[in-house]
C-alpha cells in the first residue's frame, strides 16, 4: 500500500470501507487487513486510530447508532403528516436498507464487540434498540395528535414493528423486501392503534 498520502477524515473513511466489506461479504470477512484493503490503506491506520480492532467496531456501531438519532428526529418531526403506515414504512425501510442487519449480525456474532457495546448502551441489541426508541418516540407524537389510539401501547408496538420488518430483510442476500410487503406488516402491526 502506498504510504504518506493524507487522509482528510480518516475515521469516515475506515467506517465506510468497513461497511462496504460487511455489506458485500458479511461479518465473518470484516477483518481489519479487509478494511485497510477497501479503505486503500496500510492496515497501520487503523492501528493508529483505534487500539485495537474491537475498538475500531465499537466506534463504528455508535456511529452508526448516531445516523439513527438523525433518522428519528425527522421521523417524529413527520408527526401529523402524511399517514402513520407510509410514514412508518419509509422510516423502517429506509433503516433496514442500511447497514443495520449487517450490523446486528456483526454484533451478535462477535463477543468481546458485545462486551464493549455493553459499555456504552447496556440493554437491548445495538442499532435495533435505538430503532425501537425512534418508532416508540414517532408513535408517542403520534398518539398526543390523535392519529392512533389514546390507549396505544408505542413501548409494545415499537418493538414489535422493528422485529417484524426485521425478519423480512434478515437474509434476503441483497434483494430488500417490496414497499408494499413492508406496508402490509406496519398496518397489521398497527391495525386498531
Amino acid at each position: 500500500m502506498p504510504t504518506g498520502t493524507a487522509l482528510r477524515d480518516v475515521r469516515e473513511h475506515l467506517f465506510d470501507a468497513a461497511e462496504r466489506v460487511l455489506l458485500r461479504d458479511g461479518p465473518s470477512s470484516l477483518t481489519s487487513r479487509a478494511v485497510t484493503t477497501e479503505a486503500g490503506c496500510a492496515k497501520g491506520v487503523l492501528h493508529r486510530h483505534f487500539t485495537d480492532f474491537d475498538a475500531f467496531l465499537a466506534e463504528l456501531v455508535l456511529d452508526r447508532i448516531a445516523r439513527i438519532d438523525d433518522q428519528a428526529a425527522a421521523l417524529r418531526e413527520s408527526a401529523g403528516t402524511g399517514s402513520v403506515a407510509d410514514n412508518l414504512t419509509r422510516a423502517l425501510t429506509n433503516l433496514f436498507e442500511s447497514v443495520a442487519v449487517a450490523i446486528v449480525s456483526l454484533v451478535t456474532s462477535r463477543d468481546e464487540l458485545r462486551a464493549r457495546l455493553r459499555e456504552a448502551k447496556p440493554t437491548g441489541v445495538p442499532i435495533l434498540t435505538d430503532a425501537a426508541l425512534a418508532i416508540a418516540s414517532y408513535l408517542t407524537a403520534e398518539r398526543e395528535l390523535g392519529r392512533i389510539a389514546a390507549d396505544a401501547d408505542v413501548d409494545t408496538l415499537a418493538p414489535t414493528l422493528i422485529g417484524a420488518v426485521h425478519m423480512l430483510f434478515a437474509d434476503r442476500q441483497g434483494i430488500p423486501p417490496e414497499a408494499a410487503d413492508v406496508h402490509k406488516v406496519v398496518t397489521a402491526v398497527t391495525a386498531g392503534r
